[in-house]
């Protein structure tokens, strides 16, 4: 019985070799996951990034909008770092550049996104 024992517990105590694999294969991996995760989640990001801001470069007073918050209105003034919105008869709210979600309607009447 304890020629059973020693034998058991000599098998569990013994470390497993483990597989060697090619580091270098292992490197390359790691590379091909991080250019695929660029391409797929940070390139498109920056792509919607540069139209957003164009978008808000190009908007004038009389363009219709639409905030983050859900709100419409129409632009009645530009300023630096804002924009002053008319969302009902003499009710007017100044925005930050950045809450600009879309436009709805621009200025000449032609549909935008």
């Amino acid at each position: 019985m304890t020629k059973i024992l020693t034998l058991f517990l000599a098998q569990q105590s013994a470390p497993a070799a483990a597989p060697q694999g090619n580091p270098s294969l292992s490197f390359l991996f790691i590379i091909l996951l991080m250019g695929a995760m660029y391409f797929f989640m940070i390139a498109p990001q920056r792509k919607k990034q540069k139209e957003l801001e164009k978008m808000i470069g190009a908007l004038v007073a009389g363009d219709e909008v639409v905030t983050n918050g859900g709100i419409y209105g129409v632009i009645a003034s530009v300023k630096s770092d804002r924009f002053v919105i008319r969302i009902a008869d003499n009710t007017k709210i100044e925005v930050g550049k950045g809450f600009i979600q879309a436009v709805v309607k621009k200025d000449g009447g032609e549909k935008s996104k």
